[in-house]
């Protein structure tokens, strides 16, 4: 019989290749994982509970967890720790990413790689836990103000230490003991190469060797006894990673020193000293476990800079602000803000939340999240943004978004899951350690034998301590490392400058893109549309009838044209006539019903599709603005065109610069518009476009990217309306404009918050300075192996006499890591 599962928990082709051994492993089954659909097909002579299944993948470590199909779980097996992405409260994730986006519930050891996991960065950690007073602390409140007893400005409570910061405390405790310790271990070791070694008058080497053991129990079983339980682990589980060798080479040091001063006369003559005693390894293997963990200590240190553009967004979210209730100001905390409320925003105060400015009007700073570093001048009816920083005027903002809906927190969420997303590049980093870890203790055991049949006296030391060194050398972590860390600083370099990646796999492709296509209104133009002449058909109606009528039959539309029609018809005073039989048509326009006259209202095709006809005197007006690169909506009533309104939309002054220097990389850009051809033309000229296309709907716009994907190239579609969403979601890249529609910022992969085609420029230059960063990182990474894993095991020793003692590969494996992580940190400092 044949029963098909669900299996959660696989994030790579090793995991696949791991549960579907273990699955086969039950008694009378047959398993084949599809990694793909994250299902098992299982043939079994009898049938067999899937708890049965399921406790084999318990006894296996539990990162996996086997379904009914269809069926949902409601939490993985064993980890109350564990939570995927998008369910629960998961905050903690590890920085190497082998889970992909699982998050975990609170602090401790990667169940992969055994690194230890990292807290995300969330708005609610700057939440201040309430109010006291510096000089009188008992005095405590929930609410900003002043203090009862001395009149003082009450201060935040500093809000809980970070995770981070927690572990770094932790580590630097530790790290200190290990010191304490080790230094007299390695002090005694070092003195036996001291002639007539003083010590040894004072006591017999034997009893050396005790204190040796004495002093490395607080440094093994306290200090860095994690390691040996991440070893452990990752045995258990066959999750091979640096922790593994680690344990294993610190490990054999140690008790092969102890069972030599337990049991001497169980070795050969060479490994025993004059007084008979075995040589002990405390010192190699206390110093390979502090330098490990003074590793450890460092990369925590470096890895809280790597999230610091976030950190520097979050600085911007403000505790408090204040609202006006009845004409009354009152300060209160940003948690108690709603929908509606009215805020004051006074001069340097940052913008406590998203909304439009009902009063006032100032300059405002939105260089950390648009990154453009001249203030915008905020008149009334404006929108601002939670973060931003007013100017030197005051004014009044009506909030339309809080809490977790503000631009701010949508930036910090989106940038928190994009940085634990999977670049298809760490495949090749995968695949690598996949085979790493046995390799390297493979190469130990060769080196032990070769050592210890062909090696000098005494060989059995020389094999020893070559195949200890051998082991720690190697330093799988900084291979892990190299993705996930580029990708962490770069999708916030890009946050601080306007550009959001919705994933590390886009920040990849990005870079491969040949072919842009741009949409006109909104991308290229400011995206603002104005009236500038409204035109009729003498005899027939007047023009303020004809912009009655427009305005009227506009009134139930969300176009940004018909924002501009009603925008005019307000102030010219125009009444609206109510419309019945309303519709909207994607790429035409606009009809429906106004005083029993059938009103069409839309570009030719519009027209076309209502059999409309148009005369000769309105064409050549309408053709001669089109010319000037002017859009121009056409009014028809009863099936004849008696007029049409004449909208400009200012080209955007980066525009023009931003396609030249796209153009110059060799991307080709296209400009594809439902506007007619001759307003298009004008655009593209103005522009040096080569090419473009005019009048094109939604499918069409669609059709023309998958037209391009098919003769091979790579495309993005910049976009900021509706109608481009399926021409995003399509190509290889999306960019929508932070000034559109939401629906097409959730097609995209990239949002450009300015607005501006500058921003796919800085996008393209971010995307190759992460990829060329990623490939220095992998370079370094297996270069360092390449060459420190033979000089270990002793390949230069018959040339040169020269063979690496194991404490200096424990510092050596110990900074691989640190430099990986330094030279991503360099991304912060690119230029885009």
């Amino acid at each position: 019989m044949k029963h098909t599962y669900k299996i959660t928990g696989m994030t790579c082709n090793g995991c696949r290749s791991h549960v579907e051994q273990t699955l086969s492993k039950v008694n009378g089954v047959s398993a084949a994982v599809d990694l793909e659909k994250q299902e098992a097909v299982i043939e079994m002579e009898q049938h067999i509970s899937m708890e049965a299944f399921q406790e084999a993948l318990q006894k296996d470590g539990g990162r996996y967890s086997i379904h009914m199909l269809g069926t949902v779980p409601n939490a993985m097996p064993d980890s109350s720790l564990r939570t995927p992405k998008g369910k629960g409260t998961g905050t903690f994730y590890c920085p190497m990413h082998c889970e992909g986006d699982t998050t975990y519930n609170k602090p401790g050891d990667c169940p992969v790689c055994g690194m230890d996991l990292v807290e995300e960065v969330r708005l609610t950690q700057q939440t201040a836990e309430g109010y006291t007073c510096p000089m009188h602390p008992e005095i405590h409140s929930e609410e900003p103000g002043s203090c009862p007893v001395c009149g003082m400005d009450l201060v935040a409570v500093k809000a809980n230490v970070s995770s981070e910061e927690k572990k770094y405390k932790q580590l630097l405790k530790k790290f200190w003991i290990a010191v304490g310790f080790t230094l007299p271990i390695f002090l005694i070791a070092m003195s036996e190469m001291l002639p007539n070694n003083p010590l040894y008058t004072i006591l017999n080497p034997i009893y050396w060797n005790w204190i040796q053991f004495g002093l490395s129990i607080p440094v093994v079983f306290y200090a860095t006894w994690m390691f040996f339980e991440r070893a452990y682990r990752s045995i258990k589980t066959w999750n091979l990673n640096m922790f593994t060798l680690v344990g294993i080479g610190a490990g054999v040091a140690w008790l092969f020193s102890v069972f030599g001063m337990l049991f001497p006369d169980f070795f050969p003559e060479q490994f025993r000293g004059d007084t008979g005693s075995v040589h002990v390894y405390y010192e190699a293997a206390t110093v390979i476990l502090t330098l490990v963990l003074l590793g450890q200590l460092l990369e925590a240190r470096a890895h809280s800079q790597t999230n610091t553009a976030l950190k520097s967004l979050l600085q911007l979210a403000p505790n408090k602000a204040v609202r006006i209730v009845d004409g009354t100001e009152e300060v209160v905390s940003i948690e108690k803000i709603v929908l509606g409320d009215l805020l004051r925003v006074k001069p340097g105060d940052k913008i406590p939340v998203d909304g439009v400015i009902t009063e006032g009007s100032s300059s405002v700073d939105e260089s950390m999240i648009s990154g453009e570093p001249i203030p915008v001048q905020k008149e009334e009816g404006d929108k601002v943004r939670a973060g931003t920083i007013n100017g030197k005027q005051s004014f009044v903002v009506k909030a339309e978004k809080v809490g977790a809906d503000t631009l701010l927190s949508q930036i910090i969420e989106m940038v928190n899951t994009a940085s634990r997303s999977r670049a298809p590049i760490q495949n090749l980093a995968d695949k690598i350690s996949s085979y790493f870890v046995p390799i390297v203790v493979l190469v130990s055991i060769i080196t032990f034998i070769l050592w210890a049949v062909f090696g000098p006296d005494p060989a059995y030391v020389f094999a020893l301590v070559n195949a200890i060194a051998v082991l720690i050398i190697a330093c799988p972590c900084a291979l892990g490392l190299a993705t996930p860390m580029s990708v962490m600083v770069g999708i916030g370099k890009g946050a601080q400058s306007g550009i959001l990646i919705k994933n590390a796999e886009v920040l990849e492709k990005m870079n491969t893109i040949d072919t842009l296509i741009i949409d006109k209104t909104g991308t290229i133009t400011e995206g603002k549309p104005s009236v500038e002449k409204v035109g009729f058909l003498q005899g027939s109606y007047s023009e303020s009838e004809v912009l009655q009528y427009l305005i009227s039959v506009n009134q139930l539309s969300e176009h940004p044209l018909a924002e501009a029609m009603m925008k005019y018809g307000k102030e010219q005073n125009i009444a609206v006539l109510k419309v019945t039989d309303f519709s909207s048509e994607t790429g035409k326009g606009v009809s429906g019903i106004v005083e029993e006259k059938t009103i069409h209202l839309g570009n030719m095709n519009m027209m076309q599709a209502s059999n409309a006809t148009l005369s000769e005197t309105i064409e050549k007006e309408i053709v001669a603005s089109q010319k000037q690169g002017k859009t121009v909506p056409m009014l028809a009533i009863d099936n004849v065109v008696v007029g049409y309104v004449v909208i400009g939309d200012k080209i955007k002054e980066t525009s023009r610069k931003a396609i030249n220097e796209l153009q110059d990389k060799g991307i080709d850009v296209i400009m594809l518009t439902g506007d007619n051809r001759e307003t298009a033309a004008s655009v593209a000229s103005q522009l040096n476009l080569k090419h473009f296309k005019a009048e094109m709907l939604p499918q069409d716009k669609l059709h023309e990217v998958e037209r391009l994907q098919s003769e091979g190239h790579k495309v993005a579609m910049a976009g900021d309306g509706i109608n481009d969403a399926p021409a995003l979601a399509k190509s290889e890249v999306g960019v929508a404009m932070g000034t559109g529609t939401d629906v097409a910022m959730e097609s995209a992969t990239i949002t450009l918050v300015n607005g501006d085609l500058q921003g796919i420029l800085k996008a393209y230059n971010l995307s190759a300075n992460v990829m060329k960063n990623i490939k220095q990182n992998l370079f370094f990474a297996l270069i360092y192996n390449t060459i420190g894993i033979p000089i270990a095991a002793g390949v230069l020793y018959p040339f040169f006499g020269i063979l690496l003692s194991p404490m200096i590969a424990a510092l050596a494996m110990s900074f691989s890591s640190v430099s990986v992580i330094a030279n991503a940190l360099r991304l912060k400092n690119t230029t885009l």
